[in-house]
């Protein structure tokens, strides 16, 4: 929690005039997820600085951690989806403005940020949107209904990918207010030092590996994108190519994809990986999680609009392999990009299993000094780009822009 401490000088010169400003962020629920954790982050910063940091959403896992971060949560319907409650959301949404004389809305999700739309415009308010995911739109209605994160009168999107995502198919409803704000990451909580060997000997107990194991880790929610069946496939051929004491972990929750548990265990028990591959559910200290592993994976088959294990990752020393899809490339330097000497992890083919085999012994192959050096080169490109200080100030300056603009 170092950002909670952090002084009014530490963030750019203009966001003094934030002090005492009561800034509202909107989310469905605050669980685990990118969008979620900013939500947080942004909550602490702006407290930091001594502004109100309201957060209108159900509730979730990371309250607790709002509230210690200074935040207040004030509990919200804006899961809801049913578009005659969310038509009654807008007034409710108002009224909360008024009573707690919110000066900014900060939409993080679709279906609210309908409805903070409608009350922001009706009370005259600076709105914002940050664009976390690459929404995905078939019909004219869904890209209808995916416009509204591009309606902000400042559209931040997390990656530039994600940045040219909206100037193709939104450029109407965003114009030039889209400005990239990577994701950042907390490197006082993300660093080697700050976890204990303890912490992650007890996870590797947890996940029922032994000493001498090598962990490969995807730590992701269980759904089919994110390419649980692409590493499992991959593990199989590791195996098949001798290369010894592997212990693949799936960490995340399945969000209720029952089906989708029962087809990876199905996949796992077909591959003849059951002493390799293992699902352990949700895991709440992720920095002993990638500290305990040997590699990361992020094998996903669908764009990701950031990618924030592989920065976390790198920030923690673990070397990582990542789908050259999506916004995940930006995070990791390799080549064709990027010389083998500047490399901080791999990129291989979305869905290409015999690749993604291929980089994962790569890295577990590495000698004591090119693991070091690329250890090095991984953390020195996290601190340079990807850092929560320069999120949370970034964020903070355009709450100060559009104050500035509205007074």
């Amino acid at each position: 929690m170092g950002d909670v401490t952090r002084s009014l000088s530490s963030f750019p010169a203009d966001i003094d005039v934030l002090a005492g400003a009561r800034v509202l962020q909107i989310i469905p629920e605050l669980d685990a997820g990118g969008a979620e954790r900013t939500t947080v982050d942004v909550a602490g910063a702006l407290a930091a600085v001594g502004a109100r940091a309201l957060v209108a959403t159900e509730g979730g896992r990371l309250i607790g951690e709002l509230q210690a971060k200074g935040g207040q949560w004030l509990r919200f319907p804006a899961a809801s989806k049913n578009p005659a409650r969310m038509a009654l959301n807008v007034a409710r949404l108002m009224a909360l403005c008024r009573r707690e004389g919110v000066q900014i809305v900060h939409a993080r999700s679709r279906a609210p940020a309908w409805v903070a739309l409608g009350a922001a415009r009706r009370l005259g308010l600076p709105f914002v949107t940050t664009y976390h995911g690459s929404y995905s739109g078939r019909t004219g209605v869904k890209v209808l209904y995916n416009s509204v994160m591009a309606r902000g009168d400042v559209v931040i999107a997390n990656s530039r990918y994600t940045a040219d995502l909206i100037h193709r198919l939104h450029s109407e409803q965003a114009g030039d207010r889209v400005r990239v704000i990577h994701r950042g990451t907390d490197l006082a909580v993300f660093n080697p030092v700050s976890v204990g060997a303890g912490r992650v000997e007890t996870l590797r107990r947890a996940w029922n590996v032994a000493p001498h194991e090598r962990v490969i880790l995807l730590a992701a929610r269980l759904t089919a994108w994110k390419g649980h069946r692409v590493l499992i496939d991959a593990a199989a051929q590791m195996r098949d190519r001798g290369v010894p004491d592997l212990a693949v972990v799936l960490a995340g929750d399945p969000q209720g994809r029952a089906s989708y548990e029962r087809e990876l265990d199905a996949l796992i028990a077909a591959r003849g990986l059951g002493g390799i591959v293992r699902r352990v559910g949700h895991c709440t200290d992720m920095p002993a999680a990638f500290r305990a592993a040997s590699v990361v994976a992020v094998p996903s088959v669908e764009p990701e609009a950031f990618g924030r294990s592989a920065v976390e990752a790198q920030a923690l020393g673990t070397p990582v392999v990542v789908s050259d899809l999506g916004a995940v490339p930006e995070t990791v330097l390799a080549p064709p990009d990027a010389s083998a000497s500047q490399r901080t992890g791999w990129r291989v083919p979305p869905g290409d299993a015999g690749a993604l085999a291929s980089a994962l012994t790569e890295a577990l192959s590495l000698g004591a000094s090119a693991r070091d050096a690329l250890v090095r080169r991984g953390r020195a490109h996290v601190e340079a780009n990807f850092s929560l200080e320069r999120m949370t100030g970034d964020t903070l300056a355009v709450y100060a822009q559009l104050l500035g603009r509205h007074a």
